[in-house]
């Protein structure tokens, strides 16, 4: 049997919440998703890669549209030899220079330390009402993400 999240992560990888915040938002993702089995939130003492899972779909350049697969692995690699503290890259396909974070994700993937779940939510998603509430009460722009195991 698989498993579906939702997985919603600050937009800047090392931003933490207040303990309360971060019941408020879990509070505020249950009303919105009353049929998900479980609404947790998790602070992680290292920055994480928060990924979609089975629905992998790859990775590209943000400033010329390639393949970043190729040397995405390597670039991770890099990062996390500092806990991701410094994520900045080189692109192998036209030298730019970026986060791993600004890479273009083909599903929604994001770094972070805190991250509010829900699991198998039965729902796609939050509407653009809802998200901006969660990150008003957060107190920071959100990623979602739909997560498939």
């Amino acid at each position: 049997m698989s498993d579906n999240w939702l997985q919603y992560v600050p937009k800047e990888p090392t931003f933490r919440p207040s303990s309360d915040a971060a019941e408020r938002a879990r509070q505020l993702l249950t009303a919105y998703l009353p049929n998900a089995e479980e609404v947790n939130t998790r602070l992680l003492k290292k920055i994480t890669l928060f990924h979609p899972g089975s629905n992998w779909s790859g990775v590209l350049c943000p400033a010329c549209g390639a393949d970043a697969e190729s040397w995405w692995d390597e670039a991770m690699e890099q990062a996390s030899e500092t806990d991701f503290k410094n994520m900045q890259c080189v692109a192998r396909c036209c030298c730019s220079n970026f986060a791993l974070n600004d890479l273009n994700y083909l599903w929604p993937t994001a770094f972070g330390s805190f991250v509010l779940e829900a699991m198998n939510p039965n729902s796609k998603g939050l509407s653009q009402s809802q998200l901006a509430d969660l990150q008003a009460v957060l107190g920071c722009e959100l990623f979602e993400i739909p997560l498939h195991l």
